[in-house]
């Protein structure tokens, strides 16, 4: 009789299903109420009845909290964090089956009775009976499970390492979990003494492409940043349109310049980075009338490398520099067709420099009390408040017009890469090693192209390039805050090892069975025991 609670493939399953079922989507009721959930589950352990205090709880803001769940050795020097995320993204795409979107076992029952719904390489996958289907399964309850799937084998099989199990709420939006858990991790390293061997992430197996079917493991994670533009043109009526310049007519310039910008494009040890696309573009008029809008606002997703926040917002600055004269010249031309007076040129600056522009000129006092005007404005979220203060700033400093502000919105991660660290190394042959035992070949991606939140860790920055983030970012110490210093203290190598799915924030989200309930759970088993210097058999 097998005394593990999640010991076999049947009962792990039954665990994902669980964890599945709490809808925890971001920003929702269940997101916050998932983590009481789960220390009630993790108290049902034999380890943690007898030691319940090592199950706590750290608030990540919004009522939301970390869930660390700690097996301890007493023998132990290290320790592996067995980092997760339990949000989810939203199902609205799911239509009238949303009801089952978090009903593994359901939901994939009834999708075999609705396969026209589905594209031909997800109804070929549901028909051959090895995915389960629905919102969570892959990305990313599974490594959740699986690691507390580790923490239960190695507490009753007393392994002499420590883990801690680290699962964050909001990975899918701010990375909210994620940074407030820093401060807990570096307490516990400074304070209690941990000594991190090594940050092990659960994040599922991503493809390179959409054919693309192999298994990987990651020694690293992409970083992301979002540079912006605030347009301020000068209004006009319609029946007058020489007499302003529209800001979307300004927009559009630098749009162009960034969409797909190879530019931004990073090559390393024959990966690159996605090119950059417009995440969002508006003009911020708010009704309709034959007055021309006058500010519109852009923000642009840029992957990362090796590229830090200063080299990126010289990069978008050269780039603004470029569409904007451009645009001046453009539209001068056209003022000279029509026999028109033109507007002085566009100016581009950075938002640091509109700031101590607006204090000079209106006192600090004045600054700070219009910038808490918006931040007192919850309905609007970190990316809508530091659009608004910029716009706010300008309206209040109109002679810097025709102008293009260029800042920085939420979230960043920094792109972080342990792939020379010979732990890493060593536990990545072990792994590939290992799956040959299922007729498995698991390669090695440098970065891992789904963005998670080891992007926390192992922060590497000797020249403070974070500054310019933090500086041209409008709701940095407000509302929004990354803690690099206490990043940089966090030195452990990083490593991801998941379970192999398809279509993450898709309808057609799913997990590969096998890979979840029968290989994952033996190499993650075997690459800990390894880490913790056990001798062990090539099976369990």
């Amino acid at each position: 009789m097998n005394r593990y609670r999640f010991g076999t493939p049947e009962k792990l399953r039954a665990l994902l299903c669980e964890l599945v079922s709490w809808d925890s989507r971001t920003l929702t009721e269940g997101e916050r109420f998932f983590s009481w959930k789960l220390q009630n589950k993790l108290s049902e352990l034999e380890y943690f009845t007898e030691n319940a205090d090592n199950i706590t709880l750290h608030d990540a803001g919004l009522g939301r909290q970390v869930v660390h769940a700690l097996y301890e050795h007493p023998d132990a020097t290290d320790t592996i964090v067995l980092i997760s995320h339990f949000d989810t993204v939203q199902t609205d795409e799911y239509g009238a089956l949303e009801p089952l979107a978090f009903h593994p076992e359901e939901l994939t029952k009834k999708l075999l009775e609705n396969k026209e719904m589905l594209p031909e390489a997800a109804r070929l996958d549901l028909e051959s009976g090895n995915y389960l289907f629905g919102r969570g399964t892959m990305d990313m309850k599974m490594g959740l499970a699986l690691h507390i799937q580790l923490i239960e084998r190695a507490s009753m099989e007393k392994w002499p390492i420590n883990l801690l199990l680290c699962t964050v709420p909001d990975e899918e939006v701010n990375s909210a979990g994620m940074r407030a858990a820093v401060k807990e991790l570096v307490r516990l390293q400074e304070q209690e003494g941990h000594r991190f061997k090594l940050f092990l992430n659960g994040e599922p197996s991503f493809s390179q492409g959409p054919a693309d079917t192999k298994e990987y493991i990651y020694s690293g994670t992409i970083g992301k940043i979002m540079p912006s533009a605030l347009f301020y043109g000068k209004e006009t009526h319609v029946g007058e349109p020489l007499k302003g310049m529209t800001a979307d007519y300004m927009a559009s310039f630098l749009t162009q310049k960034m969409e797909w910008n190879p530019l931004f494009r990073e090559i390393e040890q024959n990966e690159s980075t996605p090119l950059p696309v417009t995440l969002h573009q508006k003009d911020l008029k708010i009704q309709y009338s034959t007055q021309t809008p006058q500010r519109a606002a852009a923000l642009y997703n840029v992957f990362l490398f090796k590229r830090t926040a200063a080299e990126i917002m010289s990069l978008f600055e050269q780039v603004a520099n470029e569409a904007m004269a451009q645009c001046t010249e453009h539209y001068k031309a056209v003022c000279e067709r029509e026999s028109a007076v033109p507007l002085g040129d566009i100016r581009v600056l950075r938002f640091e420099e509109l700031l101590k522009y607006a204090e000079d000129q209106l006192g600090k006092n004045e600054v700070n009390r219009l910038k808490q005007e918006v931040l007192l404005q919850e309905e609007w979220d970190d990316r809508e408040q530091c659009i608004r203060i910029v716009d706010t700033l300008m309206m209040a400093c109109q002679e810097l017009g025709p102008a293009t502000v260029l800042f920085y919105a939420p979230p960043y991660y920094p792109a972080v890469n342990t792939s020379d660290d010979p732990l890493v190394k060593e536990s990545i042959e072990f792994v590939q090693e290992r799956a040959q035992v299922f007729d498995l070949t698991i390669e090695q991606v440098h970065y891992f192209n789904g963005i998670c939140d080891l992007s926390y860790v192992h922060y590497k920055d000797e020249e403070d390039h974070w500054k310019a983030f933090a500086e041209n970012t409008p709701v940095y110490g407000a509302t929004y805050s990354i803690p690099f210093e206490d990043m940089r203290k966090l030195t452990a190598p990083v490593l991801n090892v998941g379970p192999f799915g398809k279509d993450a924030h898709q309808k057609t989200e799913r997990l590969h069975i096998d890979s979840a309930f029968k290989e994952m759970p033996v190499l993650l088993e075997q690459l800990v025991k390894k880490l913790a210097g056990m001798n062990q058999t090539k099976s369990r």
